[in-house]
C-alpha cells in the first residue's frame, strides 16, 4: 500500500484505517508480532490481518527482528513520519516556488493586456471562455459588499453549475449582501432548481418568476454587470461603464416589479400553471413569432415548445396558427390587441 524508499516517498501516504493502527497497537504492547494470537485477540481474518501487516510493514511501522527474521517489531512512529513528512514537505515546497513562479509570469503579462483594454470602450471586457468567466464572477461575489442582481433565462439549470454557485452564494448572504434572481416560470418544473431556490430562501436570498426575460445578467452593487458575448461562445461581456450598468439595473427593476414569487408548479396547481404557459405561448404565436426564438423567450427547450404549440392547435381544433389565435381569442384565451398585431403582421 505504502512504499519508502530511500527516505523519499513514492506516492502520498493514505491515512492508515483501524485495522492497522489496532495491529501496531497490539504489537507495541507485546513487544513483538505473533500472527496467530494476534489474529485471534483482535478478532481478524487471516486476509484482514495480511493486508494489515502489509500496510505496516511497507510504511515501516513494522520490522523484522534481527535476532529472528520472522518476527517482527514495531519501530518509533516519531522517526517513520520525519522519513514520511520530509518527503512531503519537499513536495509542497517545490509547488509552492512553481505556483510563485506562474504567478510571477501572469502578472509580467498584465500590462500587455491592459494596453489591449485600451482599445476597447472604456468600461468594457470581453471574458473570452466558461473557466474564465466562472473565475471573474467568483472574484465579483467575493468583493460584493451591498447586492447582486440575477436573471437566468432557461427552465432547466444544470445541477452542476447550481452546485459551483450554492458556496459562492451562501457567502455573500452571510455577509448580509442581498441577493434576488430571476427566473423563467418553467424553472418552477425544475427539480434542481427548486431545491437550489428553496435551500438559498431560507438563509434570505429571493426568486421571482416571468414567462418572459429580456436576458441573462448578473450585476454586482449597480457597479460592475455581466451578460452574454455575442453568438455561442459561453464568453460574457464584463461591464463597468456607469451609465451602462444603471440601465440594465434599471430594467432588472421593471422585470422585478411585475414577477410573481417562486414557488414549484406542483404547489400552484399543475394544470393552472401549464395553462398560463400555453396562453403566454399563445400570445407570441400571435405576433408571428418563430419557434426558436418563442423557446428562448419563455425557457423551454425548441422540442418541448413545438411539442405544446402542437398540443395547443390539437386542443383549438385549429389548422393553422392563425386560425388557433382567432379560437382562442372566442374562447377567452387570448385578448383581441395581441389577434390584431398577428393579422398586421
Amino acid at each position: 500500500m505504502f512504499a519508502v524508499n530511500e527516505g523519499r516517498l513514492s506516492e502520498p501516504p493514505a491515512r492508515l484505517g483501524e485495522t492497522e493502527l489496532g495491529l501496531y497497537r497490539w504489537v507495541a504492547r507485546n513487544g513483538k508480532m505473533d500472527a496467530g494470537l494476534a489474529a485471534i485477540e483482535l478478532g481478524l481474518t487471516p486476509g484482514a490481518l495480511e493486508a494489515a501487516l502489509a500496510s505496516l510493514t511497507d510504511l515501516g511501522l513494522l520490522r523484522a527482528n534481527a535476532d529472528d527474521p520472522a518476527r517482527l517489531r514495531p519501530v518509533d512512529p516519531d522517526l517513520v513520519a520525519a522519513v514520511v513528512t520530509t518527503s512531503m514537505e519537499s513536495a509542497i515546497r517545490t509547488h509552492q516556488a512553481e505556483l510563485h513562479r506562474t504567478r510571477e509570469q501572469f502578472a509580467d503579462l498584465r500590462d500587455h493586456y491592459r494596453e489591449n483594454l485600451r482599445r476597447l470602450p472604456a468600461g468594457f471586457e470581453v471574458i473570452p471562455g466558461p473557466q474564465e468567466v466562472r473565475a471573474a464572477l467568483t472574484l465579483a461575489a467575493q468583493e460584493c459588499k451591498h447586492e447582486m442582481l440575477t436573471s437566468q433565462p432557461g427552465g432547466n439549470r444544470n445541477p452542476e453549475v447550481l452546485q459551483e454557485a450554492l458556496p459562492r452564494d451562501t457567502a455573500m448572504l452571510a455577509r448580509d449582501v442581498r441577493i434576488r434572481t430571476l427566473y423563467h416560470h418553467t424553472a418552477r418544473f425544475n427539480g434542481p432548481s427548486q431545491a437550489y431556490v428553496a435551500t438559498l430562501s431560507a438563509h434570505g436570498a429571493q426568486y421571482r418568476t416571468r414567462h418572459e426575460l429580456f436576458g441573462r445578467l448578473i450585476a454586482f452593487d449597480r457597479r460592475l454587470a455581466f451578460i452574454p458575448e455575442r453568438g455561442d461562445t459561453w464568453g460574457a461581456l464584463m461591464i463597468r461603464e456607469p451609465s451602462v450598468v444603471s440601465y440594465l439595473c434599471d430594467v432588472f427593476e421593471q422585470e422585478w416589479t411585475q414577477a410573481t414569487p417562486f414557488s414549484d408548479a406542483a404547489t400552484d396547481g399543475l394544470e393552472l400553471v401549464a395553462k398560463d404557459i400555453d396562453r403566454t405561448i399563445l400570445r407570441l404565436l400571435a405576433t408571428g413569432m418563430k419557434d426558436a426564438t418563442l423557446a428562448r423567450r419563455i425557457g423551454m427547450s425548441l422540442r418541448t415548445a413545438r411539442k405544446h404549440i402542437a398540443d395547443i392547435m390539437e386542443t383549438l381544433g385549429a389548422e393553422s396558427r392563425f386560425q388557433a389565435g382567432v379560437l382562442a381569442a372566442r374562447q377567452g384565451l387570448l385578448d383581441e390587441e395581441s389577434l390584431h398585431t398577428a393579422s398586421a403582421d
